[in-house]
């Protein structure tokens, strides 16, 4: 690889990714990608299964998960993605749409575009929310062109030793950038007490 992915010195500024932000981007794709009519779409987990579900109802098209990752248990394991879970046979002759959260190197898109073009998908295009200005070529439908640094709605929070925090890859990144993870970064939703459980 010619650049981590993961190296977050690189990132110029931030950006905070509301959840209306999200779903806007989103519709903003579905109008896009409704020309090319695609019949499956197959979200790249675990972040492209935000944008590939929601798309996937919006567009009321079939939706099969696929997990190609870099990144066992959160923990970046391998230097280059491995497959986990792939494409259904279901892509035989069907207008395949492969979605994802980011295209930082491509790799992962090319990956999965490949392996559904040999399984014989009808035609196959890519979506992503977010595209680095390195990477922007490769998708076929970006919602965001940027080199910001991108804190996404869903995982700016994780929940350790009963505490919501923000997530560690996160501080780590923005003290590349000499900068400190402040409160106003998290997501401003109270804990609703649970109906039962």
């Amino acid at each position: 690889m010619s650049q981590n992915p993961y190296d977050y010195e690189n990132r110029a500024g931030i950006r905070p990714i509301s959840w209306r932000d999200f779903h806007g981007l989103c519709k903003g794709l579905a109008l896009a990608v409704s020309r090319f009519r695609p019949q499956i779409i197959l979200p790249i987990g675990r972040a492209g299964y935000y944008p590939g579900t929601l798309l996937a109802h919006v567009l009321q098209v079939e939706l099969y998960p696929v997990r190609l990752s870099r990144r066992v248990e959160d923990v970046i394991t391998y230097s280059s993605p491995r497959w986990f879970v792939e494409p259904p046979a279901a892509v035989e002759g069907q207008r395949v749409l492969v979605v994802d959260e980011v295209c930082s190197t491509g790799e992962t898109i090319s990956i999965v575009e490949k392996k559904v073009e040999a399984m014989g998908a009808l035609a196959v295009k890519s979506a992503v929310l977010y595209a680095h200005t390195k990477s922007a070529a490769l998708p076929d439908y970006i919602g965001l062109i940027t080199d910001e640094l991108l804190l996404n709605p869903w995982d700016r929070e994780i929940l350790q030793d009963g505490v919501f925090r923000f997530h560690p890859e996160y501080v780590e990144a923005l003290a590349q950038q000499g900068m400190e993870a402040e409160g106003s970064f998290l997501i401003d939703a109270p804990v609703i007490e649970i109906a039962k459980g």
